[in-house]
C-alpha cells in the first residue's frame, strides 16, 4: 500500500477506534447483525476509485476529496485526493461544510428525545412553538383577466413533529420553485440574517405554508424548525444538546456549527472560487463566521472520521463501542419509508430522493430496485449541497462516505461512485 494511503488509513483507524489491516475484508464486529453477510467488497476492485477521483482532480472538477468505505465495522477503502485549499494537500482530518448532511444528525437527536418520553411524534408543532398555531397555507386566488392574487387558507390539521421529520410539513425553502409561498421565503432572506433559533422560528411561522401538512413531500426548513423544538424540549441550545448527547459520547470532536479554534480553521476544506454557489444567490458560507443561528438542517461542519462514527452507530442498530444512543426499533422506524402508497403524500418534480426511494425520518430510503441505480432495498442515504454524500447499505453491512467541496459535482459523483462500489461487491 502506498505511503499516502497508509497515512490516511492510519488517521481514520485511530479515530474510528479500529485496529488491524484495513484493505482486506473483515469479519463482522456487530453483535446486532441479524443476517449472514452474503457479499464482500473486493479491495482490488475498489482501486478503480483511485483513478476516478484522481481524474476529477486532474480535470479540475473538484479541488480534493476524502473517501471512506466501511464494511463489517472496519474500513476497506480510505483515501484522500487533491487539495484541501490552495496551499495544502487534502488530509483525512480536513473539515467540511456538511450542509444537509446535518439533517440526519438533528433527526436522530429528536428521536432521542422521543425515546426519553419528552417528545411525541404526533404532537402538534404549536405545542413547542406557539406561533405555528396561526399557520396558514398560501394559495393562488384566480382573478379577472387571467390574473391571480395570493390568499391564505386554514390548515386542515396541525403540523406535527413527524411531519417535520418526513418533510411533509408544508414548510419549504425559498431558493427553488416559483410558487408564491416559496417566493416569500426568499424575501425573508433567512440565510442572510443573524437571528437565534427562537427568533428565526417565530419569523418562519409567519410565512405561508406551501401546501397542507401531510400532503406533499417538500424539501425545506422543517429540520431547522425541528432544531428549535429540540431546544424548547431540552432547555439547551441546539449545539450544546448535540455536543452533550451525540458528539462528545461518539467522539465527534471536530463536528460543530461554527469553527472558532485556529487549528481547526486551518483544516477547513475549500471549494474552487468558481464553484461556490449552492443556490441562485447563495454562496458557501465561512464556518468561522459565527452567527446566532444554529441551523439543524444545514449548519454543521465536520470530518469524515466524525461522520463515520455516526453512520456506524446507525448501521449497528443504534449502538457504538458498547454505548446505546437509540433503540434498534427506533433506527428501524427512522430508516423505513413513511410516504409510500397509502400515506396520502404526493410527490412533484422537486422530489429529490428520486423514483427509487421513499423517505423516512431524516433519510431517503430505497424502495425499488433499478439497474441504473445499484443498491439494495432498505438502503438509506442523504447528501449535502456542498458536495458531500453518504449511503448506508444494511444488507451488505457497509456504508460509503464521500466528502468534497464542489457543489456542481455531487450528483455526478454519487452516480459514478455507486457504480464502482457495487461492481466491487463479490459473492462468497
Amino acid at each position: 500500500m502506498k505511503r499516502w494511503r497508509n497515512s490516511t488509513v492510519a488517521v481514520l483507524v485511530l479515530t474510528l477506534g479500529c485496529v488491524g489491516t484495513v484493505v482486506a475484508p473483515m469479519a463482522p464486529l456487530r453483535a446486532e447483525a441479524s443476517r449472514p453477510i452474503a457479499r464482500t467488497l473486493s479491495p482490488h476492485k475498489l482501486l478503480a476509485l483511485d483513478d476516478y477521483f484522481r481524474g476529477l482532480v486532474a480535470e479540475r472538477k473538484i479541488p480534493g476529496a476524502v473517501v471512506l468505505i466501511q464494511q463489517h465495522g472496519k474500513p476497506v477503502y480510505a483515501d484522500t485526493f487533491g487539495n484541501r485549499d490552495s496551499g495544502h494537500p487534502m488530509t483525512a482530518d480536513s473539515i467540511f461544510r456538511l450542509y444537509s448532511m446535518s439533517k440526519p444528525i438533528t433527526s436522530v437527536a429528536a428521536m432521542m428525545l422521543v425515546e426519553d418520553g419528552k417528545l411525541k411524534l404526533d404532537d402538534p408543532l404549536s405545542n413547542y412553538i406557539p406561533a405555528f398555531a396561526k399557520a396558514k397555507v398560501g394559495v393562488d386566488v384566480p382573478g379577472g383577466d387571467e390574473h391571480t392574487s395570493f390568499g391564505l387558507k386554514a390548515l386542515r390539521r396541525p403540523i406535527t413533529i413527524a411531519d417535520l421529520l418526513k418533510h411533509i410539513s408544508g414548510i419549504t425553502y425559498g431558493f427553488y420553485g416559483e410558487d408564491p409561498a416559496r417566493k416569500r421565503y426568499a424575501q425573508l432572506d433567512v440565510f442572510g440574517r443573524d437571528w437565534d433559533n427562537a427568533t428565526w422560528a417565530e419569523r418562519v411561522a409567519k410565512l405561508p405554508l406551501a401546501e397542507q401538512p401531510g400532503t406533499l413531500w417538500n424539501y425545506g426548513h422543517s429540520t431547522d424548525i425541528l432544531g428549535r423544538v429540540i431546544e424548547v424540549v431540552s432547555g439547551q441550545m441546539l449545539g450544546r444538546f448535540l455536543k452533550d448527547r451525540l458528539f462528545d459520547p461518539l467522539g465527534m470532536s471536530d463536528t460543530s456549527f461554527y469553527i472558532t479554534d485556529p487549528e481547526q480553521r486551518a483544516r477547513v476544506a475549500e471549494p474552487f472560487a468558481s464553484d461556490r454557489m449552492i443556490g441562485p444567490v447563495v454562496g458557501m458560507h465561512d464556518p468561522a463566521d459565527v452567527k446566532l443561528w444554529q441551523a439543524g438542517g444545514s449548519g454543521l461542519n465536520g470530518t469524515i472520521a466524525d461522520y463515520a462514527r455516526f453512520l456506524q452507530m446507525l448501521l449497528n442498530g443504534g449502538i457504538l463501542d458498547g454505548r446505546r444512543y437509540l433503540a434498534v426499533r427506533t433506527v428501524q422506524e427512522m430508516t423505513r419509508d413513511h410516504i409510500g402508497s397509502g400515506s396520502g403524500v404526493a410527490r412533484d418534480h422537486f422530489y429529490f430522493p428520486g423514483a427509487a426511494s421513499g423517505f423516512g425520518y431524516g433519510f431517503a430510503v430505497r424502495t425499488k430496485l433499478l439497474a441504473s441505480e445499484p443498491g439494495p432495498l432498505g438502503e438509506y442515504r442523504w447528501d449535502g449541497v456542498g458536495g458531500t454524500f453518504f449511503w448506508v447499505d444494511p444488507v451488505d453491512d457497509m456504508f460509503v462516505l464521500v466528502l468534497t467541496q464542489a457543489p456542481s459535482q455531487r450528483w455526478r459523483m454519487e452516480v459514478d461512485v455507486r457504480k464502482i462500489v457495487y461492481e466491487a461487491l463479490e459473492t462468497k
